[in-house]
């Protein structure tokens, strides 16, 4: 699982510098249609991109969901970060830009955890496990 975790920092970083260098073509504070289809296909992709992880390190189905954990876990955690300094950390996008990558980072997230549950496909067959 430490594997996870390091490829997860790995993805945070190359995303970080690649919205650093073209994050403002992709957030725009005053066109609220294209923020909601970067949102929708964002989560789409990483609900794909978990499961193919998972697939590609052969880890058995019943532990991607933590895998997801630690693939989102940078993100989680500096991304609050790099929208609290969000001048700072991408001096090329409008500031008040910081709220729509903030909520572009949790549907990432969502979309990680969603792929690792069986999105899409499989989330109807999931049943849950009755305590007794």
């Amino acid at each position: 699982m430490l594997r996870v975790f390091q490829l997860g920092v790995f993805l945070w970083a190359a995303g970080t510098i690649a919205i650093r260098l073209a994050g403002d073509r992709l957030l725009h504070p005053n066109q609220p249609l294209r923020s909601a289809l970067l949102y929708l296909g964002s989560f789409v992709l990483l609900a794909i991109v978990t499961r193919r992880i998972c697939r590609r390190l052969k880890l058995e189905r019943n532990f991607w969901p933590q895998a997801a954990s630690l693939l989102i876990l940078p993100t989680l955690i500096l991304d609050p970060f790099s929208c609290a300094f969000f001048p700072t950390v991408f001096p090329n996008i409008d500031p008040s830009a910081a709220g729509i990558f903030g909520g572009w980072m949790l549907i990432c997230c969502a979309g990680a955890v969603a792929g690792s549950w069986g999105w899409p496909g499989r989330l109807s067959s999931f049943k849950m496990k009755q305590e007794k």
